[in-house]
């Protein structure tokens, strides 16, 4: 009987055993070295960490800090003091430079803490533990985040040196007031780069991210300084300083001089983080999508540009601008002294001519920093301003009018549009510097109609004003009447072409270079001849009359050249001067946002006081 039931139980193991090999074989044949597990499942992408950018204006002075997501100023291994590194070996990994990420005394102490206390009291983290934990994970107290922390330290161990480890480290980790790494804490609550930091200094900055809250030294000074004697007893039991530098740090007077973010010239800085992203997507050829007629496209387009751009910001570039300081600051002044009526607003755009680049814009009276940007956000009719670039200077480059050629100043009408000139007056026969000196209108409407519409029209596509239309290709346009209109930037920029007869836009930035003064983008703008040398002469001439002898007069002040034109809508809603000398071009724009007659003050014409008191 025992024979028979020992058989039966082979037989029956047989097949249990059979199934548990292939089961095993399977396994077997899935199964991966480790190393090709994490690289497949902890693979560790470029690591990045998001610093600060800068703008800077033309004598190189920083004038705003970009910070996405985290103010932190990186690094580089030999620029950390030799002291900090050490501090933070001792008090957080004494064997840093001997394991392999993982520090197997530590976690055991660690695990004996939290089983007698049944809950995590103790993480035995390394330093790079607490990178990983930074980099790539969170803070939770769990067991399934500390496994995988510990699988990130491995993969960081095996691609990075120890150097390269602790020196992202030190510019990783939170100093608590928004602060994150060890340049930015020092510029934040001492105002200068760690490198000048005394030791005591290094050592008190080196108390705070083992908990920022507890140890933040804006609420809680005196447990940060507690916390910082701790750390010097500590480098004293390593021998990292000696019993008298012990003595003498400890009473070191820690005095905190806290830096506020450098964040001036609200309005430039506004237009220049706009430019940045023209200047982006036309080094990156994505200027043909972003103006995709496909609704679908053009939205892709602009979240790719955003994302690069973004990442652009967060890699720690400087963008160098054209703005010229001093003068930024008069105009915002003679602004705001000149505009004292309510709800009037302005702006202001001022051009070297000669370089083509915008060194003073001024989006608003009392603009406030990514609020509606009059300068180049805002689209107002034109008014007279229009002329010289729609009408007379097409017409006298088509036909080499002269100067004291006449034109019919009376009334007009055409298919039932019947344009007055200001105040319904009728003039005859005038000459046309006459016409153009004193804006009269129908003698612009008739040299709009003797060049033709699509001549004049094609003039102004090198300006390429973003909300002019085929709709705007009327008569009415001679005098400004657009569907949408062209913004003081764009106007200011287009009149620059009356100085040589060639255009090119206005840029704010030269250039925009990364952490090693490497050009990553430039504009590559080339003229576009506009004008015949006969034309500009002409022209010149022609501004020049305005303010001499006509509706600009209050705007002249002696010197080699001056010249503009005025701009007055219909109902008195915009006034514009846009006007020049030998090194200026600059426009300025007078109006409400929610357009309403300036009548009771256009009388004292605060645009020709403004734009004389920017450029005398």
């Amino acid at each position: 009987m025992r024979t028979f039931f020992g058989y039966l139980l082979t037989l029956l193991l047989v097949p249990l055993f059979s199934i548990l090999i292939i089961l095993t074989f399977k396994e077997w044949s899935s199964f991966q070295p480790l190393l090709t597990y994490l690289d497949r499942h902890v693979a560790l992408k470029e690591i990045r960490l998001p610093q600060n950018s800068y703008i800077t204006a033309a004598d190189g002075t920083v004038i705003s800090e970009i910070q996405r997501e985290q103010n932190r100023e990186y690094l580089e291994y030999e620029q950390i003091p030799q002291f900090i590194k050490d501090v933070f070996v001792t008090i957080e990994d004494r064997h840093f430079f001997e394991h392999s990420g993982i520090d197997a005394v530590a976690i055991s102490r660690a695990i004996l803490v939290n089983s007698q206390n049944q809950s995590i009291e103790q993480g035995g983290s390394t330093i790079t533990q607490q990178l990983a934990r930074n980099l790539f994970l969170n803070h939770e107290k769990t067991y399934n985040r500390k496994l995988s922390e510990l699988l990130y330290s491995y993969q960081l161990e095996r691609q990075l040196s120890k150097e390269e480890i602790l020196e992202l480290y030190l510019n990783a980790i939170y100093f608590q007031n928004g602060a994150y790494g060890i340049q930015a804490a020092s510029r934040y609550y001492f105002q200068k780069p760690v490198s000048k930091l005394s030791k005591a200094e290094m050592a008190f900055l080196a108390s705070i991210p083992n908990n920022p809250s507890l140890y933040d030294p804006l609420k809680h000074f005196d447990q940060t300084k507690e916390r910082q004697i701790r750390i010097l007893e500590q480098l004293l039991e390593v021998k990292k300083i000696s019993k008298a530098e012990f003595d003498q740090l400890k009473n070191e007077k820690i005095l905190l001089k806290i830096r506020k973010r450098i964040d001036l010239y609200p309005d430039y800085v506004t237009y220049v983080e706009s430019e940045l992203k023209e200047l982006v997507a036309q080094s990156e050829g994505m200027t043909a999508e972003l103006e995709s007629k496909d609704a679908v496209r053009r939205a892709k387009a602009e979240a790719k540009l955003n994302e690069k751009v973004t990442k652009l910001l967060q890699s720690g570039v400087t963008i160098h601008t054209a703005l010229d300081k001093s003068l930024q600051d008069k105009v915002k002044r003679t602004i705001e002294n000149e505009l004292t009526y309510p709800n009037v607003q302005g702006a202001a755009v001022v051009i070297q001519h000669h370089t083509h680049e915008l060194v003073s814009l001024i989006g608003g009276k009392h603009y406030k920093k990514y609020t509606f940007n009059r300068a180049f956000q805002s689209f107002r009719q034109p008014g007279s301003a229009i002329k010289p670039l729609l009408v007379y200077a097409p017409y006298l480059d088509r036909t080499g009018a002269d100067l004291n050629d006449r034109v019919n100043a009376g009334a007009f009408c055409h298919k039932g549009y019947c344009p007055q000139n200001y105040g319904g007056a009728v003039y005859g026969q005038v000459t046309l510097k006459r016409a153009f000196a004193h804006s009269y209108n129908t003698p612009a409407i008739r040299l709009l109609q003797a060049t033709g519409i699509k001549n004049s029209f094609s003039y102004l596509k090198p300006f390429r004003f973003s909300m002019v239309t085929e709709q705007d290709h009327v008569l009415s346009a001679a005098v400004g009447g657009f569907s949408y209109g062209i913004s003081p930037l764009e106007l200011t920029s287009a009149y620059t072409s009356f100085q040589d007869g060639s255009y090119q836009p206005a840029r704010a930035i030269r250039k925009v270079t990364d952490r090693n003064g490497t050009i990553l983008y430039e504009w590559k703008d080339k003229k576009v001849r506009v004008w015949k040398d006969a034309t500009v002469t002409k022209m010149k001439e022609l501004l020049h009359s305005v303010v001499t002898e006509g509706t600009a007069r209050k705007a002249y002040y002696k010197t080699s050249y001056i010249g503009g034109k005025t701009g007055t809508t219909n109902d008195v809603k915009d006034l514009w001067f846009v006007g020049m000398d030998e090194t200026y071009t600059t426009g300025v724009w007078i109006g409400k946002d929610q357009p309403k007659s300036l009548e009771k003050i256009a009388s004292q014409a605060p645009h020709l006081k403004i734009w004389k008191k920017i450029m005398q």
